[in-house]
């Protein structure tokens, strides 16, 4: 089974720096915070509409609708009215596995 790496906003914005110095670039963290914060807004921005959101080489969020439906609490094993809802779905790129 693979590990689970479980990234914070801060672990990104660290990651960036690192992979940023090792190509010989220099950014100030807050500028590096600025632009993953920017990158994650964009991205719940265009999902909160209801679009499909694709990062090439990294793969592709997708909005579907759900339907209502009468789902049933495992501990009690009665009935709960589930109301329809948006979920969203991650398919990695090609590219990136």
């Amino acid at each position: 089974m693979a590990k689970i790496m479980k990234y914070t906003k801060p672990d990104l914005v660290n990651e960036a720096l690192e992979i940023a110095e090792a190509q010989g670039a220099r950014y100030l963290k807050k500028d590096v915070e600025v632009i993953v914060d920017c990158v994650l807004e964009g991205i719940k921005s265009g999902l909160g509409q209801g679009m499909n959101v694709e990062l090439r080489g990294f793969g592709a969020f997708k909005v579907s609708d759900v339907a209502a439906r009468l789902a049933r609490n495992p501990k009690t094993g009665a009935s709960v009215k589930v109301a329809a809802h948006r979920k969203v779905s991650f398919k990695a790129s090609k590219d990136l596995i």
